[in-house]
């Protein structure tokens, strides 16, 4: 079948899986480095270096958030343009979202670089941290000059439904990631330093072919000189729709900043190193929920641009479903085991101990949280960025930042666990209310 009618006429359970498996087990793989990376570094370094990663991560969330605001954006615009059958539109597109995510990627290395000092001090860094932070960001922003092309580019390849090649692309990078950390921390003893040059070399790999994907004419946007000078409609577009994503993600920054500062307060490098864990675990939790709105964001935003709104409404249907069964499985993992699942990173018993009482905490509404994500997704996929936006921030920022401002105030460092599940909750409710209401306003 083509592409078209894939997304106009095929069964949406099936069309689901299709598009919803490959980018859920490319962001399952993307998770799971992430998680072995830390492993390794826990066991090969300690967990102060584990430390020194989350007061770094930061910056790590920025150089996303950028690359998901232009990729998001356009893979919007791109899908729509297609559903209305407008080739042209979606290529400008394309073109327009290369251009300036070379150009913030670029933008973000060189600043970082020139003002690293000072960065690291304001995200929290300790005296004992700082060493550790700094060897490891160096590294890392020299990759991103390439790596926000990778992450926009996967959002486009499954805007043109191609969602096997997006996954193929992060594979790559997880797989080459998870090998060379092992060499430069094990065998190498490169320390901090291995860890992140792993990092950027594995993330080089995936750009080379994306890069191959898209200039070799495998893409079904036939991208010409022409469609890489900038359009100020269509950038207004992609940045206006895409900024949810952006909120999100640079929010998360925001928040693991403040955290840092009060995690100095009530638990000192011990607890940052703790939440440092937590962050992977969750961004193990989390990535496959976005990998099933990946896969539906194609067929809500063609359809919704095809006016087949029946169809709109059973992929968010199915997506909730299929992120909610998903999220309760693994969030019953870490209410049962979480000793031994903090002891991997590590084999200090204050981190084991300390790890595991936070991760109960933090993890308790993650069953409903996929209602969240997709709903966000949703308005973004259709173009209606205000409540995508609204609904990000509910959770990120309205919620989250009052929460662990006000909560250790009381309860010392449980307060600022506390504030994971009592955000989660109300943003889901938030997200209810929305979601009902644009239901009943497409019908």
């Amino acid at each position: 079948m083509s592409r078209d009618h894939l997304l106009e006429k095929e069964k949406i359970s099936k069309l689901l899986i299709k598009l919803s498996v490959p980018a859920t087990v490319s962001m399952f793989v993307n998770a799971l480095y992430n998680l072995v990376d830390t492993i390794f570094i826990g066991q090969g370094i300690g967990y102060l270096a584990i430390g020194g990663l989350t007061i770094a991560f930061p910056v790590q969330m920025l150089i996303m958030a950028v690359s998901l605001m232009i990729g998001v954006g356009a893979a919007s615009v791109i899908s729509r343009s297609l559903g209305a059958k407008d080739q042209e539109r979606a290529e400008r597109a394309a073109g327009n979202s290369f251009f300036s995510v070379s150009l913030l990627g670029l933008a973000i290395c060189l600043l970082g670089l020139l003002f690293i000092d000072p960065l690291l001090r304001i995200f929290g860094a300790t005296e004992e941290l700082l060493p550790y932070a700094k060897e490891y960001l160096q590294v890392i922003l020299v990759g991103s000059i390439y790596f926000p092309f990778v992450v926009s580019s996967n959002n486009l390849i499954r805007a043109e439904g191609k969602a096997k090649v997006a996954m193929v692309s992060m594979l790559i990078g997880a797989i080459a990631n998870i090998i060379l950390d092992y060499l430069f921390i094990f065998p190498l003893g490169m320390g901090v330093y291995g860890a992140a040059l792993a990092t950027i070399l594995s993330q080089l790999l995936s750009a080379i072919y994306v890069l191959v994907y898209f200039f070799k004419g495998y893409s079904s946007l036939k991208l010409k000189f022409h469609h890489f000078k900038p359009n100020k409609e269509i950038l207004r577009e992609i940045i206006t729709v895409g900024f949810a994503s952006f909120a999100r993600n640079s929010a998360g920054s925001l928040i693991v900043i403040i955290v840092n500062h009060s995690l100095v307060v009530y638990g000192g490098s011990l607890a940052i190193s703790v939440y440092g864990v937590i962050q992977r675990i969750i961004r193990f939790l989390f990535m496959p929920l976005f990998g099933i709105v990946q896969g539906m964001q194609p067929i809500v935003g063609y359809n919704y641009g095809a006016l087949q709104i029946s169809r709109v409404k059973q992929a968010v249907k199915l997506s909730i479903l299929a992120a909610t069964v998903y999220a309760t499985i693994t969030s019953l993992l870490g209410q049962l085991f979480p000793e031994c699942i903090i002891s991997l990173f590590g084999k200090e018993p204050e981190l084991i101990k300390n790890g595991a009482f936070a991760l109960r905490f933090v993890i308790a509404v993650i069953p409903v949280v996929g209602v969240q994500v997709v709903g966000a997704a949703l308005f973004q996929a259709i173009g209606k960025a205000l409540p995508s936006l609204l609904l990000t921030l509910s959770r990120e920022v309205l919620l989250f930042i009052p929460f662990v401002l006000i909560l250790p105030r009381f309860f010392g460092l449980s307060g600022i666990w506390l504030s994971f599940p009592l955000a989660d909750f109300f943003a889901v409710l938030i997200t209810i209310v929305l979601l009902q209401r644009e239901m009943r306003r497409i019908e």
